[in-house]
């Protein structure tokens, strides 16, 4: 996981928004998620694939859809690497 790209996924509100509808509902298709926000579905797709590319969700095709999943581990692992680096501070 290369931190830099976490967290550029994190600084977009459109980004953080998907990840608390994915945390709030669980899974969703790509079309579900969606109807959640006013922007064109291109634009949707760059977001999508920063947090892909982030590896904060995962994406399973069942039949034409896209399910979306929220990868936790990402955002945990991204929590102590930060802490981490203020511990060493102290050293």
């Amino acid at each position: 996981m290369r931190i830099n790209t976490v967290f550029e996924a994190l600084s977009h509100p459109v980004r953080r928004k998907v990840l608390g509808l994915l945390k709030k509902t669980g899974p969703m298709s790509a079309g579900d998620l969606a109807t959640h926000f006013d922007v064109s579905r291109p634009t949707l797709s760059v977001h999508f694939a920063k947090l892909k590319d982030a590896q904060l969700v995962t994406v399973v095709r069942q039949g034409t859809s896209l399910i979306y999943h929220l990868n936790t581990s990402v955002l945990e692992q991204a929590l102590a690497d930060v802490l981490s680096l203020k511990e060493n501070d102290h050293d």
